[in-house]
């Protein structure tokens, strides 16, 4: 029952766009033609369609817990130190050497630090950072950042502060949500333990829990569960 939900708000939300990208600005239906509204029906999907499957995705991963692919809360992370096998139905084509971990971010209230360890040299990680329009505002790991230890802020759209001390860098979404795809590389069944190290060294953590100061007054009353 709970999983339809997904499915009602995707296609609500697609049904708004093209309802309101035949509104002129003042408001009043406008006289369209049929080969106009089809061309506006097709942008309006094309722009939606990514939103709507990354917020299902978002609601399996975050939100319903009695979902076969529930992750973990937000801005909390999923360590899964294993191959993937064809019951993993997340990707279409998941990578056999890179074991995978997850994290969903929320933040609307504040920031979220994640925080990567030391990784030896010749070993491959990456994070990728994913916002609602399934866009790839950002990488960490060997190729971006390298394989030495950081912490690193991740701002929504409306955050404004300045760069606190200890930060590494700081990232920028476009959106509030965010999803964050970590692969480690893995040089084969005897590897799993070193994997499972320098995963349990990923942190994923609030700014204020960071910082160890109080949650913003916002959090507790502006920004409601996404459950």
């Amino acid at each position: 029952m709970r999983q339809n939900v997904a499915r009602r708000i995707g296609i609500g939300f697609v049904l708004t766009l093209l309802w309101c990208a035949q509104l002129p600005a003042g408001g009043h239906a406008a006289d369209v033609f049929p080969a106009e509204a089809r061309a506006i029906a097709r942008e309006a999907y094309v722009y939606g369609l990514p939103l709507v499957m990354n917020y299902k995705a978002m609601y399996l991963n975050a939100v319903l817990k009695e979902s076969l692919e529930f992750k973990a809360p937000f801005n909390q992370i999923k360590n899964m130190a294993r191959v993937y096998t064809p019951e993993d139905k997340a990707f279409v084509t998941p990578n056999s050497d890179t074991p995978y971990s997850w994290s969903w971010l929320d933040l609307r209230a504040e920031p979220v630090v994640l925080s990567t360890p030391q990784v030896e040299p010749g070993r491959y990680y990456s994070a990728q950072l994913i916002d609602l329009y399934t866009f790839n505002f950002a990488y960490l790991g060997t190729r971006a950042t390298g394989n030495a230890p950081g912490h690193f802020l991740i701002a929504g759209p409306g955050w404004e502060g300045e760069s606190p001390k200890g930060i590494s860098r700081i990232l920028r979404s476009e959106t509030p949500l965010v999803v964050v795809l970590y692969r480690t590389q893995l040089f084969g069944p005897d590897d799993l333990e070193n994997v499972k190290k320098i995963q349990a060294g990923y942190q994923v953590q609030t700014l204020s829990k960071f910082l160890g100061t109080r949650l913003p007054d916002c959090a507790k009353s502006c920004f409601p569960c996404m459950g």
